[in-house]
């Protein structure tokens, strides 16, 4: 974390994530078409730098602690943080995340989305469809004065039901004009533990679901992590505002 200072933002500065939460999720309907058997992950890579520069953004991951790449390309069993690489081809039948953070105005617009790469096998398309559901059942579990574990309990518990497992050494973060700072957000977790939800917070929420054990694993190129077990993993994203009533999703394209 680069910051462990809690920043709670006015609406003013809402907004402002708000437009760079709209133009990352804008940036993923316009990398959608690309995903499909036989286009490597640079290419797409490539496309959403320049798609980024031409809305007047920049890519936050660029340069991030040495990040080669603009966005994470992260395929089946690969959790996250994956570089694109000229050499990696989408193949029919995987699952990947995408995850973009473009800066607007000094704001960053941070969320991904898993893609099937044509027809995804029953498990891998189950998979992704519960991590989804995970990652919307945390959001509901937001609102003033709920706490930090209410939303790593209520995506534990929806996606052991379905005999899936959380990633641990990943987390949600806090971010606003800094890429990634306090809280930290994890996706399991006790109900009712955890640093109490306040008006103005803004957050990620972000679980990482694995077909099989929860462990991960990072390669020698110092991001890519992967399951252990070479199972699959899936992944959604979303930038969330705490309100006076409840939640606030900032990463929706319109």
């Amino acid at each position: 974390m680069e910051s462990e200072t809690m920043v709670l933002l006015s609406s003013r500065e809402i907004e402002k994530m708000r437009q760079a939460g709209r133009l990352a999720a804008q940036l993923l309907d316009h990398l959608e078409p690309m995903v499909k058997p036989g286009v490597s992950t640079l290419e797409i890579n490539d496309e959403a730098e320049r798609w980024t520069k031409a809305h007047g953004a920049h890519s936050a991951p660029l340069g991030y602690h040495g990040f080669p790449k603009s966005i994470c390309t992260s395929i089946n069993h690969v959790i996250c943080h994956g570089i694109p690489n000229a050499k990696q081809i989408l193949q029919d039948g995987d699952i990947i995340n995408i995850d973009v953070t473009p800066i607007v105005d000094g704001y960053h617009g941070d969320t991904s989305k898993t893609f099937f790469v044509g027809t995804p096998s029953p498990v891998a398309k189950k998979l992704v469809e519960v991590t989804y559901e995970s990652m919307m059942r945390g959001i509901q579990a937001v609102k003033p004065g709920a706490r930090i574990g209410d939303i790593g309990a209520a995506i534990q518990e929806y996606a052991e039901s379905h005999g899936f497992s959380v990633v641990r050494d990943f987390v949600g973060h806090g971010v606003n004009t800094t890429f990634h700072t306090a809280p930290q957000v994890p996706h399991y977790g006790k109900a009712g533990k955890g640093k109490k939800l306040r008006q103005g917070m803004v957050f990620t929420i972000e679980p990482m679901i694995n077909e099989g054990t929860w462990e991960a694993k990072v390669l020698e190129d110092g991001w890519t992590a992967i399951t252990i077990d070479g199972q699959l993993s899936a992944q959604f994203e979303h930038t969330i505002a705490v309100t006076d009533s409840g939640v606030d999703i900032l990463t929706l394209p319109d």
